[in-house]
């Protein structure tokens, strides 16, 4: 069975071919592997702003994906608290960490049902 390395959010097997998952609700990205590094990045660095810099983001544009998501699943992903004498954070909620956790459970299933099919590609597949 071929391994395979999570790199930015992309599945990607020995010979270099690339799977990127993203769920759709109707026209919404409801995830994808951009929107679960965000939420690992907010669970690794305790903040939006912090997530984002991490990620080469704007703020605007992390903040309207963890706000995307907060408003089209049935409870919020993120916790933000805004500033005060702590200075504000952000952290994942139990139903943001599940959310993550049962995306790269996804991947991981898909990757391994298609690794066979995927193998028989690279090896047909020519290198530019």
């Amino acid at each position: 069975m071929m391994r395979y390395t999570r790199i930015t959010g992309d599945r990607m097997d020995r010979q270099g071919l690339k799977m990127r998952l993203r769920l759709k609700f109707g026209e919404v990205v409801l995830l994808g592997p951009g929107k679960a590094d965000l939420l690992d990045a907010v669970d690794r660095t305790g903040s939006i702003s912090a997530a984002a810099r991490d990620m080469n983001m704007s703020y605007k544009r992390a903040w309207m994906l963890i706000d995307e998501m907060n408003r089209h699943l049935d409870r919020p992903v993120v916790d933000a608290t805004f500033g005060g004498k702590a200075g504000g954070g952000s952290s994942l909620t139990a139903s943001g960490r599940e959310v993550r956790d049962r995306f790269r459970h996804i991947e991981d299933a898909a990757a391994a049902a298609i690794a066979e099919d995927v193998a028989w590609l690279a090896t047909h597949a020519l290198e530019r």
